[in-house]
């Protein structure tokens, strides 16, 4: 197709949202509707990725290292970690004076009682380790237990493969109503780009006979759907980015942002949501209006 065909195409693609003023605005908010659901599935599951994704950072690995190790054995154990910065996000080692503190704290008005304890014969070495996903647990805590001088690894294991488990969910779930929510789009639109390519019929099937590709018919529609589709994007993405601001300023307000609980801002998701809005909306608009104007050109 020549250049001043496709020029022409776009500007009947114009032309033709303007031509009919209800179906335009129909399909608008047929597909305004469908992108705001969709974006409403791409917050919730971010949000629940991330929040799972703090939990699982949360230490839920603690190494306790043999009463009698040595320097070389401790520092063997930081080697590892250090090392391994693909599964390991943070650690922090504690001395048996840190424990021994941290344990009256616990206590409070009884931590009396530990007032003669003889930390250094009793308690050990510890590690506190933060991982990048819980689904590393298992290959981590193989690799400390192997390390000389480590008594026993500790890890909250049904609470790593709940983790594990919920965040697969949560993606399966998010792939399906994405499926789900497209079929229905382009079911829909596809319906309401025909009241306007009927309109059309006539003057469709003088242009087949006069020698018109297909291709050439077909173009006007497709780009006036994608242009459609693509504004339907941009309001649903300013809705979008409206609605979670407020959500997000009354839910965070009585929350600290480094809470393992907090959602995500909405300048991280604002980037992801437009682009599945304009993806999905210029596919839906486009292909929708492609299928609906086929059987008009099959002269």
């Amino acid at each position: 197709m020549s250049f001043r065909a496709f020029t022409n195409s776009v500007r009947e693609g114009l032309t033709g949202i303007l031509r009919h003023p209800l179906v335009t605005i129909a399909s608008i908010s047929t597909i305004l509707l469908m992108l705001l659901i969709m974006s409403a599935f791409v917050v919730f599951s971010a949000d629940a990725r991330y929040i799972m994704k703090n939990i699982g950072q949360q230490p839920p690995i603690e190494v306790y290292m043999k009463l009698n190790g040595t320097e070389d054995e401790r520092a063997a154990v930081t080697a590892y970690l250090d090392s391994d910065t693909e599964h390991v996000v943070y650690y922090k080692m504690a001395t048996p004076e840190e424990n021994y503190n941290e344990f009256k704290a616990n206590l409070g008005s009884s931590s009396s009682i530990l007032d003669d304890f003889d930390y250094n014969q009793y308690l050990p070495y510890t590690f506190q380790i933060q991982l990048a996903d819980p689904s590393y647990a298992d290959e981590v805590v193989m690799h400390l237990e192997a390390v000389p001088g480590v008594n026993k690894v500790m890890q909250e294991r049904q609470v790593m493969v709940f983790l594990t488990q919920a965040t697969k969910w949560v993606n399966i779930g998010t792939a399906g109503a994405f499926c789900i929510l497209l079929l229905i789009s382009l079911f829909i639109i596809s319906n309401m780009v025909r009241i306007s390519v009927y309109s059309r019929s006539a003057e469709i099937s003088i242009m087949k006979y006069i020698g018109a590709t297909n291709t050439y018919i077909r173009l006007p529609f497709v780009i006036e759907g994608a242009l459609v589709g693509l504004f339907s994007a941009v309001c649903a993405w300013g809705i979008t980015c409206f609605a979670y601001g407020k959500v997000y300023s009354i839910f965070m307000s009585k929350i600290d942002a480094s809470s393992f609980y907090a959602l995500l801002p909405m300048s991280s998701l604002s980037k992801i949501v437009i682009i599945v809005c304009a993806v999905c909306g210029v596919m839906i608009g486009g292909f929708g209006s492609g299928v609906s104007v086929r059987k008009y050109t099959e002269v």
